[in-house]
């Protein structure tokens, strides 16, 4: 059975540590959009958001974004962060995990996935084996369909 349980949770993507993952070998970051890195349907860009893509490049990494949203919406932030985008979507399936796993030239070795929902980011990253790491989502916002996973990720995680 597939574990459900994050390598790893933080409240944000601010509060990865860089110099951890590369001690641990990784080099690659699979990383979801929506509620991960910005706020569900939003089209700002956080100023901050732009010195944490510049501190993980100065650390040698590689982003990635692989988001259920539209192309549109995913290549939109990608070419204006400077980072690569997965051809495929569709998490928690396998295609969609490969897909970014051959943009980035990555392996389950050296990739970790940053997502803030069980279902899709850390059940797509448990599934190839990556280090996975959970953060709160950033707003309270989201798809009707991702309100109702969340309170089966409620359950899921009282039971680990």
């Amino acid at each position: 059975m597939i574990k459900l349980k994050p390598d790893m949770a933080v409240k944000n993507i601010f509060h990865i540590s860089f110099n951890a993952l590369v001690d641990r070998g990784i080099e690659n970051i699979i990383i979801d959009l929506d509620n991960t890195i910005v706020p569900w349907g939003d089209q700002k860009i956080p100023s901050e958001l732009y010195g944490w893509v510049k501190a993980a490049r100065e650390k040698g990494l590689k982003l990635c974004i692989l988001s259920n949203s539209s192309r549109e919406r995913i290549q939109y932030f990608a070419s204006r962060l400077g980072i690569l985008a997965a051809s495929k979507r569709g998490k928690p399936f396998l295609r969609a995990f490969k897909s970014a796993l051959e943009t980035l030239d990555g392996d389950h070795n050296n990739t970790a996935v940053v997502g803030d929902q069980i279902f899709t980011d850390i059940l797509g990253g448990k599934r190839l084996k990556l280090y996975t790491i959970l953060v709160e989502p950033i707003s309270r916002r989201e798809f009707l369909g991702t309100k109702a996973m969340r309170l089966l990720e409620r359950i899921v995680a009282n039971r680990r």
